[in-house]
């Protein structure tokens, strides 16, 4: 299936991109990885006039990670994510994020800033974002601002960006000292899978009694939007790790998911997901506080 007509831009800073976007306005996309926008346009879904490649705009393909923090352009490729021993290191849950992305080709293709932007329910990259507190960095001709990744995604598709606006990058801080994290996704198949159900789990313990002082469960695929489950972290808070504990987390994350019926699974199937990845992501969190 052909695409439609369009005019190609290719600015080569972000300062171009953005007086593009802005004077362009609705007739034009953006375009990175490319693996949801080409889908839709040959559908006929999508028919810009014009598409405004940032692809090869270097700043925004850079991944520093310095002093505890991590800078992720937008048009960062989900391989280069998956293959960073930085962010494996410090952002283990993230790290498997990304490896689980799709396909390889899938992976060398994705961008970062896309996965997030389309804002899927079941998109791989805002669960281990969230649980990291991640922020992001919105550029346009008048200025830039910082927007938590928890404001950003409003509904399937429906996002903080402005028209005149582009996700530049994606700001985390190191987690405390003594904390560990984990994703989990269930699909049918290993691989080229949209998740049924995805989790992302964090741990912070107190290193002196072991009890948890900090805890953060994000839901994907089981709601409009990624879900912050504050019954699993008030579950979690004050007490000592142990298998009852994780859980009774999972209950909690269950109790606050929003599934629907749909052609892969039943609600009541994906409500049972949540508890049994909810209790597997904490475990292999844990895991990792007690290795360190």
């Amino acid at each position: 299936m052909l695409l439609p007509k369009f005019e190609f831009h290719e600015p080569a800073t972000v300062e171009e991109a953005c007086r593009m976007i802005s004077e362009l306005g609705g007739k034009m996309k953006i375009l990175a990885g490319g693996t949801d926008l080409f889908v839709n346009m040959k559908k006929k879904l999508l028919a810009p006039d014009h598409l405004v490649s940032v692809d090869r705009i270097e700043s925004l393909a850079r991944l520093d990670a310095s002093n505890g923090s991590l800078r992720i352009g937008s048009c960062v490729k989900a391989a280069v994510i998956a293959e960073s021993d930085a962010v494996k290191s410090a952002f283990p849950a993230l790290h498997e994020g990304a490896s689980k992305l799709g396909s390889p080709l899938i992976r060398n293709l994705a961008t970062v800033g896309g996965n997030l932007v389309s804002a899927r329910p079941a998109a791989d990259f805002p669960p281990p974002l969230m649980v990291y507190n991640a922020k992001l960095v919105l550029k346009s001709s008048q200025g830039e601002r910082s927007v938590p990744l928890t404001d950003f995604i409003h509904a399937p598709g429906q996002t903080a960006l402005l028209p005149n606006e582009l996700l530049a990058a994606v700001l985390l801080e190191r987690p405390a000292a003594h904390s560990g994290s984990a994703y989990i996704k269930l699909g049918v198949r290993q691989a080229l899978e949209i998740s049924l159900v995805n989790v992302a789990a964090l741990l912070t313990l107190d290193p002196s009694n072991g009890v948890v002082t900090g805890a953060r469960v994000v839901m994907g695929s089981v709601g409009p939007t990624p879900l912050l489950s504050v019954s699993a972290e008030k579950a979690l808070l004050g007490e000592k790790p142990s298998d009852a504990l994780f859980s009774a987390a999972g209950e909690a994350a269950a109790s606050d998911s929003k599934p629907i019926d749909d052609f892969r699974a039943s609600a009541e199937y994906k409500r049972a997901m949540v508890r049994e990845l909810t209790r597997r992501a904490l475990a292999s969190a844990f895991d990792r506080v007690q290795k360190q």
